[in-house]
């Protein structure tokens, strides 16, 4: 066990609307979200002394928005460079201060404009575009990848779809999702590639919005089993990778059930980073949730109904993964007992386990 397993609890969420142009501020959006999270976790922001934050040069900064928050007195915080491999280990960062005492509440926060501000397509993949030459974006970076898995797994496009229909299924009945009707298969065989084998509809959406949680130490909710982060070569690497379609999951998953001294079937609700269809089924393989064997059946029979039952990054929106931690607590909070939720960045990522 982790030595802050257990010591930090949830105690609050908090979302903005989440659109394609919100008219606002990175700076305004953050600190509506966060108001939201002390206010569901029954606490004022002057009762906070941390915040933390991950971005890529496209947020506000901690220190501006604890002093919009009316944060007199501010403690630890940390404005960490970084995209999806963030969305679950920065509940480490903050279980980590919860137990070494340098903080009691502390505030996580995601805030950009990802459609109408900066957009992800247009990031730069790093410094492996030396080696793998013509990926601009990181779309076909993780197309060949997709390829590859594809290729080994004999999952088709069909499979694709399965992913993609069922969480605008499960967007449905979301008021805050931005994709909520149905997609048959002939609609989706229908949307335009990317770059094959992805299709528009197995890419996360583009969204202004945020999205924050408020972690302590002395309030109650879903308590931070483990965390992990971690990863080796594959699709970020493909240069010196054995396998290109190796994402961060194939990684960290043993890592987090020997951290967690729990198992795949303890996991009631999945909510692993959706940011392309092909990287629900990788992750249910990687985590143990489904054999290899089983995928295709699994996909095609609506079996994965279970997994971002909110809609997650392809349907409701995407807050760079964080608004997947904020389902994760709503299911903890409705019932469920162990939420699994994971940050993505290539092969490269994190994941943790939420219990209620």
């Amino acid at each position: 066990m982790q030595p802050f397993a257990g010591r930090a609890a949830v105690a609050g969420i908090g979302m903005t609307a989440l659109t394609r142009e919100s008219g606002r501020t990175e700076l305004e959006l953050a600190v509506e979200a966060c108001r939201a999270a002390c206010a569901d976790a029954g606490i004022g922001p002057r009762d906070v002394d941390a915040v933390l934050s991950y971005h890529m040069n496209d947020s506000a900064p901690a220190v501006q928005v604890a002093r919009a928050l009316g944060i007199e007195r501010l403690g630890w915080h940390n404005d960490i460079a970084g995209g999806g491999t963030q969305a679950a280990s920065i509940l480490g960062d903050a279980a980590m201060l919860i137990h070494a005492g340098l903080a009691r509440n502390i505030v996580i926060y995601r805030a950009l404009n990802g459609r109408s501000g900066k957009r992800m397509n247009t990031v730069s993949t790093g410094p492996q575009e030396r080696f793998t030459y013509g990926l601009a974006g990181p779309i076909p970076l993780f197309a060949l990848a997709a390829t590859r898995y594809l290729h080994d797994t004999g999952l088709t496009a069909e499979h694709l779809h399965a992913v993609v229909a069922q969480s605008r299924q499960n967007a449905a009945t979301n008021p805050r999702a931005l994709r909520r009707e149905p997609l048959e298969l002939a609609a989706y065989l229908a949307k335009p590639y990317v770059c094959t084998p992805l299709r528009t509809a197995d890419c996360c959406q583009e969204t202004d919005g945020a999205c924050a949680l408020l972690v302590s130490g002395v309030l109650d909710g879903p308590r931070v089993q483990a965390v992990v982060r971690g990863g080796g070569p594959g699709c970020s690497s493909m240069d010196r990778a054995p396998d290109v379609s190796a994402i961060f999951s194939a990684y960290v998953a043993p890592m987090l059930w020997e951290a967690s001294g729990m198992r795949p079937s303890d996991v009631d609700v999945a909510l692993p980073y959706d940011a392309y269809s092909w990287l629900v089924p990788r992750q249910l393989e990687d985590f143990g949730l489904v054999e290899r064997g089983e995928l295709g059946a699994y996909l095609l029979e609506g079996r994965h109904a279970w997994v971002n039952p909110h809609g997650g990054l392809l349907s409701e929106g995407y807050v760079h993964g964080l608004n997947n931690v904020a389902q994760a607590v709503r299911e903890l909070r409705q019932g469920c007992e162990v939420a699994l939720v994971t940050g993505f960045g290539g092969s490269y990522g994190s994941a943790a386990l939420l219990v209620r």
